[in-house]
């Protein structure tokens, strides 16, 4: 099957990302490439649980934050743990497309659907100068980014527009995209995104890392001319052993 039958087949909050947590070191490293401090106002859309604007909060020490999820149940949950723990979090039960996030100074921003980014960027658009958005993996469409630490990407209003060659070279810090590169990158953010000892943790690299390479040389960015044999082992690996097809990709 293609990737992209293969990712369709999956539980979509596993492909969605609901049911990732982000842990403490990530949040943290989030925080600290945003400089994150005691005069701003932080928003987490799609927050899930409680730690994000708890660590904000306690160890950053921001004026207000702010957690948005549409999980009802994830939202109240959040709510018990920081009352227990007497922290002041605010935590509402919305669509994030519908929330209103005008105050913001910073935002963590981690989703994948088009339904969801297109909307959102309007009122990114339209928030106050200087408020930064954190994404992970993906950048904002058509946005140069301010800062990066991969996966973790930096963007600051207002928006500096850029075309997708000049996106992913500076993201990646590199002129051109290697094997070695995409590998790099592709276990930084599994591990962002697994922690440490996850099963499945090394399967993720490398459909990551095809999939930065494929991007990179459809896009004129890649360091080679030809398929390298590592890349091409990786694939035939997936296809042989998983039935997962990566070819067609390459022909877009």
């Amino acid at each position: 099957m293609k990737i992209e039958e293969f990712l369709e087949s999956l539980p979509d909050n596993i492909v969605s990302g609901e049911d990732v947590n982000l842990s403490k070191e990530s949040l943290r490293e989030i925080f600290g490439l945003a400089n994150l401090g005691k005069d701003d106002i932080f928003y987490h859309l799609g927050c899930g649980n409680e730690m994000g604007v708890s660590i904000a909060l306690r160890d950053f020490g921001v004026r207000k934050a702010v957690g948005i999820d549409i999980n009802h149940n994830k939202i109240q949950d959040a709510k018990r743990q920081t009352s227990l723990s007497n922290t002041p979090g605010v935590f509402l039960c919305e669509d994030v497309c519908d929330s209103d996030i005008s105050d913001a100074t910073v935002v963590l921003f981690w989703f994948a659907d088009d339904k969801v980014i297109e909307p959102m960027m309007k009122k990114f658009e339209s928030l106050a100068p200087r408020t930064k958005i954190v994404t992970i993996w993906g950048p904002l469409p058509g946005c140069m980014p301010q800062k990066v630490k991969f996966p973790y990407i930096l963007n600051q209003t207002p928006f500096q527009k850029t075309g997708l060659q000049e996106q992913l070279l500076s993201i990646f810090g590199v002129k051109c995209v290697d094997f070695v590169t995409a590998w790099e990158f592709a276990e930084r953010y599994t591990k962002s995104i697994a922690g440490t000892q996850t099963p499945n943790d090394r399967f993720l690299t490398i459909i990551q890392t095809l999939v930065i390479w494929i991007n990179a040389k459809n896009l004129g960015v890649s360091c080679d001319d030809t398929i390298p044999e590592s890349i091409q082992t990786y694939m035939n690996i997936m296809h042989e052993h998983f039935g997962i097809d990566f070819e067609h990709l390459l022909n877009k």
